[in-house]
C-alpha cells in the first residue's frame, strides 16, 4: 500500500472502516435478499439464526459512526477555536441534512419525483452535528452528563406515541418516534432515525475525544477503553436480564432455546434503546483497545474506507442499487420496480423478489472489492490536498 502521511488516528479510522464495510452487508441484503423490502430479519416467527446474525452484526454501524463523529469533532476542534468548530459542525450538519433529502434519497430509490423520502442515518448525523455545535459551549462534565441522561433516560419516553401530521407530531417523530407519514400530495416521509439518543451518543463521542489528545497517556487510555467496554457489556446483560427497562420491546422465552437467545439480543434500533447502545458501543470500545498498536495489510484495507466514509457511503448505495437493476435484467423481473416509489411499496411489487443469503454475501464481497479502488484513490487525493477546505465536507 502507498504510504500516506496523515495525522489522523489510525485505530479510530480502522474501526470506522470496519463498520462501513459491515454496513454494506445490510444494504446489499436490503436490495438482494428474498422478501427484504417487506419483511423484518429480526422477526422471530420468520427469521433464521443466520439471517438474524446478518442483521444484528450491522447494528454496530450507525452507533459507532455517530459516536466517532463526535470524537472526530473534538479532535478537529482541539486545533481550532470554539467558534471555528461551531461553524464547521453547523454548516457540515446542514450540508448532510440537504444531501440526505436530495442526493441520498435519489440514490436509494432512483425516484426523481421523490414520492418517498426516508430520513435515515445521514439526516441523523447532520442534525446531531448541528445540535452539537451549540452543546460544545457547555463545560465538558456537563456535556458528559447530558449525553448520559439522553441515552440512559430516553426510554422513559417510549410510551408517548403521537399520530397525524401536525407540527407537534412531526417534531416528536424527529425527536423520538419512528413513523411513516403519508401527506396529502401523495408523498410519504419516513422518520427512521429519531434523534434524542443519537444526540446523547454524539455528545459522549465528543467527550471521548479527550482520550486521543496528544498529551493523554496511551497506557491510561487503554485502561479506560477496557473498563468502559467491559462495563457497557456488563450493564447490557444486567439491564436486559432484568427486563424491566432499557428497551421498547422486552425479551421473552420462546419455544426453543435458540429463539429465546435471539429474543434476548433483539434490541430496538429505531430509536436506539439503552440496551442497543450498550451492546454496540461496548464491543466497539474493546475493538479500539485491541487494535491500537496493530498494523498490517488487513488494517490498511479497512483504513481506506475509514478515511473516506462520506465518499464511500454515497458511492456504495449507488453501486448496490445499479447492480440490483442489472440483476433483474439478467435473471428476470421488471427492472422498473427498482425505481422505488410509494406505489411500489403500497402495491408490494417487490414482494416476491430476491436471492438467497449466500448470493447476498457474494454480492457484498464483490461490491466491497470494487469500491476499494476508487476509495483508495480518493483517500490519497484527500491526504495530498489538505489545503482544499471543501474536502472536509466530502
Amino acid at each position: 500500500m502507498v504510504e500516506v502521511k496523515s495525522s489522523r488516528i489510525e485505530s479510530i479510522d480502522i474501526l470506522r472502516g470496519v463498520v462501513m464495510v459491515i454496513m454494506a452487508l445490510d444494504h446489499v441484503r436490503d436490495y438482494f435478499h428474498y422478501g427484504s423490502f417487506f419483511s423484518d430479519p429480526t422477526n422471530l416467527e420468520t427469521t433464521t439464526p443466520f439471517l438474524f446474525f446478518t442483521r444484528f452484526i450491522t447494528h454496530y454501524c450507525a452507533p459507532v459512526f455517530i459516536f466517532l463523529a463526535g470524537t472526530s469533532a473534538y479532535l478537529y476542534g482541539s486545533k481550532r477555536t470554539k467558534y471555528q468548530l461551531f461553524k464547521f459542525l453547523f454548516t457540515r450538519g446542514l450540508w448532510l441534512v440537504f444531501l440526505e433529502i436530495v442526493l441520498n434519497n435519489l440514490f436509494w430509490w432512483f425516484d426523481i419525483s421523490y414520492s418517498f423520502i426516508a430520513l435515515q442515518v445521514i439526516w441523523a448525523i447532520g442534525l446531531c452535528m448541528m445540535l452539537l455545535s451549540f452543546l460544545i459551549y457547555l463545560p465538558k462534565k456537563l456535556l458528559l452528563t447530558v449525553g448520559i441522561i439522553l441515552i440512559a433516560g430516553h426510554n422513559l419516553l417510549d410510551g408517548i406515541l403521537l399520530q397525524g401530521k401536525s407540527f407537534t407530531s412531526i417534531l416528536w417523530y424527529i425527536l423520538h418516534q419512528l413513523q411513516f407519514v403519508m401527506f396529502d400530495n401523495g408523498r410519504m416521509v419516513a422518520f427512521v432515525y429519531p434523534i434524542i439518543p443519537w444526540v446523547g451518543l454524539i455528545s459522549l463521542g465528543y467527550c471521548f475525544g479527550t482520550f486521543y489528545t496528544k498529551d493523554f497517556d496511551a497506557g491510561l487510555r487503554k485502561k479506560w477503553l477496557l473498563r468502559l467496554g467491559l462495563g457497557a457489556i456488563f450493564l447490557f446483560f444486567v439491564i436486559r436480564g432484568l427486563n424491566v427497562y432499557g428497551d421498547l420491546v422486552p425479551w421473552s422465552g420462546q419455544d426453543t432455546t435458540t429463539k429465546t437467545i435471539l429474543s434476548f439480543f433483539n434490541v430496538t434500533k429505531y430509536p436506539p434503546s439503552l440496551s442497543f447502545l450498550l451492546i454496540t458501543i461496548g464491543p466497539a470500545l474493546l475493538f479500539l483497545y485491541g487494535i491500537e498498536r496493530v498494523k498490517n495489510k488487513i488494517t490498511d484495507f479497512f483504513l481506506v474506507f475509514g478515511r473516506v466514509p462520506f465518499f464511500y457511503y454515497f458511492i456504495h448505495v449507488f453501486v448496490i442499487h445499479i447492480l440490483a437493476i442489472i440483476g433483474m435484467l439478467i435473471f428476470g423481473g421488471n427492472w422498473k420496480n427498482m425505481i422505488i416509489t410509494v406505489d411500489v411499496f403500497n402495491n408490494a411489487k417487490l414482494l416476491d423478489y430476491g436471492y438467497s443469503l449466500f448470493v447476498v454475501y457474494l454480492v457484498w464481497i464483490g461490491i466491497i472489492t470494487l469500491i476499494y479502488f476508487p476509495s483508495r484513490k480518493y483517500m490519497i487525493y484527500k491526504a495530498n490536498n489538505k489545503d482544499k477546505w471543501w474536502l472536509s465536507y466530502l
